[in-house]
């Protein structure tokens, strides 16, 4: 008898079951190469001078008031943010775990490769390559299927247990978050804006070329 055919939509499967869904070396590759570029899209964004995402608009404003650096506040603040997974009875996957633990570093490595260009439009440049690259990214390594990012299972999370529809828990985490990183010293401008409202159609269209089709995980 064949096996059912493969999916290409994004799978519900809990963390044992990611594991068991076939072809793990190229989701694995696709969960690494996803993540570095999530961390080169930051570094972009940053360096661009213009505004970062708003996450990162606080992780610069927590790096301000610590003796840490940007990609290890990152690190922490992924950290605290599954912890808040435990009341929402969310489920890591290996791929937040590796979300949680490889984009500070390798958002750290990228700066230090990184400079700020002096000429505004070569800023903009990077910023508008941040976006897109952020976008790229996000399809790999979420359409690796081995689990969401922390602030994605977050988002998930609250929106299943409060009712509220994903558009308005993503906006009041955002804006939170935003809020208190301006507050601290971290840089808004317009690419924190251009980031929020232009990040999702390019990640639509990524993610839905990316994502690994997945057999069916038979019971035992």
């Amino acid at each position: 008898m064949a096996p059912p055919p493969a999916s290409t939509a994004l799978a519900n499967l809990g963390p044992l079951a990611q594991l068991r869904a076939g072809r793990m070396p190229e989701r694995l590759l696709r969960l690494g190469i996803g993540l570095w570029l999530y961390g080169l899209s930051v570094a972009l964004m940053i360096r661009g001078a213009i505004g970062a995402s708003p996450w990162d608009v606080f992780h610069q404003g927590v790096a301000l008031h610590l003796p840490l650096s940007f990609g290890t506040v990152m690190i922490l603040a992924s950290v605290a943010v599954l912890l808040a997974w435990i009341p929402l009875r969310q489920m890591p996957g290996l791929g937040t775990v590796a979300n949680t633990l490889l984009i500070g570093p390798f958002a750290d490595l990228n700066l230090a490769l990184l400079s700020t260009p002096d000429h505004l439009l070569l800023r903009v440049a990077f910023m508008l390559a941040g976006v897109l690259v952020c976008a790229f990214a996000t399809g790999l390594y979420i359409g690796a299927q081995l689990g969401p990012g922390p602030r994605d299972g977050l988002m998930t999370g609250l929106a299943r247990r409060t009712g509220w529809s994903i558009r308005l828990v993503r906006t009041g985490i955002e804006v939170s978050v935003l809020v208190a990183g301006i507050a601290l010293g971290g840089v808004f401008g317009i690419g924190t804006v251009v980031f929020a409202l232009g990040v999702g159609i390019p990640t639509q269209f990524f993610l839905r070329r990316l994502v690994v089709p997945l057999q069916p995980v038979v019971a035992q």
